[in-house]
């Protein structure tokens, strides 16, 4: 009895699962929460993609002005050239009728940057640690998503060339000094 009990609680939770995806899906990757669904379509991933790269360079050029540890100064300026260099790769594939260049940054990514820009001086390193990390997190899968279930070979391609390098941002962004 128990153990029906269990086999009918899964069933159940996976069944839910399946409905809050196809939801999801249903509406535009973004979720009835706010949260985004990792993109499989060439614009969806183009524009997370995008905002991404803006949030990194912008809160990255916020690091060199803010910190005054080397070691978050020296990774902010990694995101600059390496975001800066994965955004003009990205704008190069735009396909017609797509502006990427007048895309705005996503809700979330604005509001880690806000975060960034209200912090105080004594808490900027950690935050700013904390924020790499999730952004970083986000791209990781994003990238990882699109490389394997997205609609379009080139930029699957590109995802799958971005993802050991956002995997390395990551992991330096976990060694970055503060305490978490």
């Amino acid at each position: 009895m128990k153990s029906l009990f269990i086999v009918a609680s899964a069933a159940a939770l996976l069944g839910g699962c399946s409905t809050m995806m196809q939801d999801d899906m249903a509406m535009g990757g973004r979720t009835a929460a706010g949260a985004m669904a990792m993109p499989t379509t060439a614009s969806a991933y183009m524009e997370m993609a995008h905002s991404g790269d803006m949030f990194e360079i912008e809160s990255s050029q916020l690091a060199l002005q803010m910190s005054r540890n080397e070691g978050v100064r020296s990774f902010a300026q990694m995101m600059v050239s390496d975001h800066t260099r994965m955004m003009n790769e990205m704008m190069a594939m735009t396909p017609a009728g797509m502006n990427m260049a007048s895309m705005p940054m996503m809700p979330h990514h604005a509001q880690m940057l806000q975060r960034l820009r209200a912090a105080s001086a004594a808490d900027f390193d950690m935050m700013y640690k904390r924020e790499q990390m999730m952004a970083h997190q986000e791209g990781v899968m994003m990238h990882r998503t699109y490389a394997a279930r997205g609609d379009n070979p080139a930029l699957k391609a590109m995802a799958a060339r971005a993802v050991p390098m956002v995997q390395m941002h990551l992991t330096r962004a976990r060694a970055l000094p503060g305490r978490m």
